[in-house]
């Protein structure tokens, strides 16, 4: 089968609906995926709010079962669930077809092995990739799995709210913006169980985005929700990444909470649970977070970018949690998978123990100025870095993922993205001043590489 240039990612595989992804591409994936997993036993399969993911997911179920792999139909869900589900069902594996928060022209499946172990490109995902490219398959059994539907909405719920605890939860007025994504499935059974007064935003599930990209790393797509949160004098707002897997936090004064400092608060409260225990922050993070993981006493790691480093990070080192700056929350108590639920679970757990607004919270953490993150488009990612490394030799240096360099009162990371052809930039600085300072000269480097910047 041709295989589109670019459609097996680092991470997922995603692509162009039709043009790169097709339903005779989703059946050979689910086909390589039940030769390739190593244990015996079913699969689990559910699927976004996309208008083609109902039938992409229907393909991968076809492919599994006619491979004679049992599959477990957990439907409509939110990424998180799957790894949930592949956990508590004992399953061999899962697929979830989503594109997370790219444009609804979109989509893309996410494999997982059992104990919801992440497979990448270097994990299996390469061999998937190379058995569909060579119509390379088992030989079907004569009959074929069972495809048996599971309802899981409630047991998840439950196991999310387990990760509160038994502390007192006040009952905050909040507004959540689903962004048209999985959260508005999900929220409604949550705010039954819990005692929160929802505002819903978007959460009619639309996998075009009439209203804004389901991606609140973006600042620009919180506007609507931070309009809300001041309008309606409101305790705190959340939004939700399209799969639901992400999630970021908005505080009363209608701030946006960095993914660095929602991974403080979260350290902190899991230090809290577990004195001692290991957290493990990802390259991009914030100084405060390793600092207050240190000042709890805990052990701090630091990891590259993406969830297969940092998944497998977590059960090497036995680390009760895991942020990245990205807005990804990790739970070793939930197979070690990520979860946006979880994580504002756990942080308005957090926020009820503190007796604080969420913005007097949050500025505990809000020690340095950043930047946020700014990409390149350059033509040679490793000769930039290079260049960078070559600029800026009187710094502390390390490469664990691209460049970082470490000064006393600045440091500056530069990595390339695993999904674009992109070289994404983050500095922070003690000061406002000296992360201008610092800045400027970085991206004018940045820019004068960057083919589109000398075309403008």
């Amino acid at each position: 089968m041709n295989i589109a240039e670019n459609l097996f990612k680092a991470y997922d595989i995603r692509g162009l609906v039709g043009a790169e992804l097709t339903v005779e591409l989703a059946e050979a994936v689910g086909r390589a995926l039940a030769d390739f997993l190593p244990i015996k036993g079913p699969v689990c399969v559910g699927y976004d709010m996309r208008p083609d993911s109902a039938e992409l997911a229907a393909a991968v179920r076809t492919g599994l079962a006619r491979q004679g792999r049992t599959v477990y139909d957990i439907g409509q869900v939110a990424s998180d669930m799957i790894y949930f589900a592949v956990g508590r069902l004992a399953a061999a594996g899962g697929a979830m077809v989503t594109a997370s928060h790219n444009p609804g022209a979109y989509n893309g499946i996410k494999l997982c092995a059992a104990e919801a172990r992440p497979i990448g490109i270097e994990t299996g995902l390469a061999v998937i990739r190379d058995a569909i490219a060579a119509d390379d398959y088992k030989a079907a059994p004569t009959t074929p799995g069972q495809i048996e539907p599971r309802d899981i909405m409630e047991a998840w719920v439950n196991h999310a709210l387990s990760f509160a605890g038994a502390m007192p939860l006040r009952p905050y007025h909040i507004a959540v913006d689903a962004g048209n994504g999985m959260g508005g499935l999900v929220v409604p059974h949550l705010a039954k169980k819990w005692p929160l007064i929802v505002e819903p935003m978007y959460f009619e599930l639309d996998g075009t985005f009439p209203n804004h990209p389901a991606n609140p790393l973006e600042p620009a797509n919180n506007a609507d929700l931070i309009a809300k949160v001041k309008a309606d004098s409101l305790d705190f707002g959340v939004a939700f990444d399209g799969d639901g897997d992400r999630a970021f936090l908005i505080d009363e004064t209608g701030q946006i909470v960095s993914g660095s400092v929602t991974t403080a608060i979260l350290a902190e409260h899991f230090l809290r649970l577990n004195p001692g225990a290991t957290i493990l922050y990802n390259a991009n993070c914030s100084r405060i977070v390793p600092e207050t993981i240190e000042a709890h006493g805990g052990k701090a790691i630091r990891t590259k970018v993406g969830h297969s480093y940092i998944k497998a990070d977590m059960r090497t080192y036995d680390a009760v949690f895991a942020g990245e700056h990205s807005g990804h929350y990790y739970f070793r108590d939930n197979w070690c998978a990520d979860s946006g639920l979880i994580a504002v679970i756990c942080a308005i757990a957090a926020l009820s123990q503190s007796g604080q607004g969420l913005s007097a919270l949050a500025n505990q953490y809000r020690k340095y100025a950043a930047s946020g993150e700014l990409n390149f488009t350059v033509p040679d990612k490793a000769a930039a870095i290079a260049r960078l490394k070559a600029a800026y030799a009187d710094g502390q240096a390390d490469e664990l993922d691209g460049l970082t360099v470490n000064y006393p009162d600045w440091w500056f990371i530069v990595r390339p993205s695993n999904t674009e052809p992109l070289l994404r930039l983050n500095v922070e600085a003690t000061t406002p001043a000296l992360l201008e300072e610092h800045l400027h000269p970085l991206v004018e480097l940045l820019q004068g590489l960057d083919p589109a910047h000398r075309s403008a």
